[in-house]
């Protein structure tokens, strides 16, 4: 035992001592370049890498040894491996096209023809395969009451159930909140509106009352409100708004001081009005009977010699 730990230790100490000497050659190596590169030794072109060419081996007899290996004498049914050529091309019969597989086979660079070549080749696959299948009994169609295993549990398809019912409340509670937002704001832009409209009406009452109020209008159309609006909004635009004519205020000023010309001599009694007797009254114009309705405001007071003698009777 000791021995061996002694040449352990020896071996270690080699290794050791062989390192150390491999980076101090890597150190001079390293300073010795540095020295040729300040003093313009080094030139392009001395220092190349080659690159070792891999040595290729075809080793035929053990690709053959592996083949053997792989093979099996299965029957068909076990294998299901068909090797067959592409059915035939309709679409190149039909446009009177040359096949492509006398020209060569198909372009490898084109697309869509090398798809095509697959396809067809699937095809006559299917068409050889569906007879062989069928003589040895093999079902191509699933049945009526196939029931196949679930790849994933019940209890999984519940969570994926929860997450997505989660999710469409989630979307519901969003889209909730966004329409009642926007009835918020159709909300308030209403009332806005609606504000707007109850000013100009009051102010649009207002002018109308000051006007009536100076004698420069004599409607009181304005006392209505809505319902005469209603009437006018169905009906179109009133005819009074429309009409035009002095207003009653001018019609009062022209009917006190006329028009202009002579205004004396308005009193005088004229040859017509001197005959007109229809607004001629007996009882008031010989006193006769006072005013019907005020019998209960005549005076009750006694006379003054009535009262002296009350006087003096006190």
């Amino acid at each position: 035992m000791v021995i061996a730990l002694k040449t352990m230790e020896s071996a270690e100490e080699e290794s050791l001592l062989g390192l150390e000497s491999e980076e101090e050659d890597s150190e001079l190596s390293d300073g010795e370049l540095q020295e040729a590169f300040t003093k313009g030794l080094l030139k392009p072109g001395m220092n190349v890498l080659v690159e070792k060419t891999k040595k290729l081996v075809n080793n035929v007899e053990g690709l053959k040894q592996c083949l053997a290996d792989f093979r099996r004498d299965l029957s068909w049914v076990e294998r299901l491996d068909l090797t067959c050529l592409p059915a035939k091309d309709a679409l190149s019969q039909v446009e009177g096209k040359v096949p492509t597989e006398t020209n060569g086979g198909p372009d490898a660079e084109d697309d869509f023809q090398r798809e095509m070549f697959f396809y067809r080749q699937a095809q006559a696959t299917v068409l050889e395969a569906l007879p062989l299948m069928k003589m040895h009994d093999i079902n191509t169609r699933r049945p009526d009451d196939y029931f196949a295993e679930m790849a994933k549990s019940d209890q999984h398809m519940q969570k994926i159930r929860q997450k997505l019912t989660t999710k469409q409340m989630i979307l519901e509670k969003s889209e909730k909140a966004k329409k009642l937002r926007e009835q918020r704001k159709f909300g308030k832009k209403v009332q806005i509106e609606v504000i707007q409209k109850r000013q100009k009406e009051k102010k649009a009452m207002m002018t109308a009352v000051k006007k009536y109020q100076k004698g420069m209008s004599d409607k009181l159309d304005f006392l209505e409100g809505d319902q005469k609006k209603g009437k006018d909004s169905s009906g179109g635009p009133s005819k009074a708004l429309n009409k035009k004519g002095p207003s009653a205020k001018r019609k009062y000023k022209d009917q006190k001081f006329g028009f202009g010309g002579k205004k004396s001599g308005k009193k005088w009694n004229t040859k017509e009005s001197y005959n007109d007797v229809s607004g001629f009254k007996a009882r008031v114009a010989h006193a006769k009977g006072g005013k019907k309705g005020k019998k209960g405001k005549q005076n009750k007071r006694p006379g003054k010699s009535v009262r002296k003698k009350m006087k003096g009777r006190s």
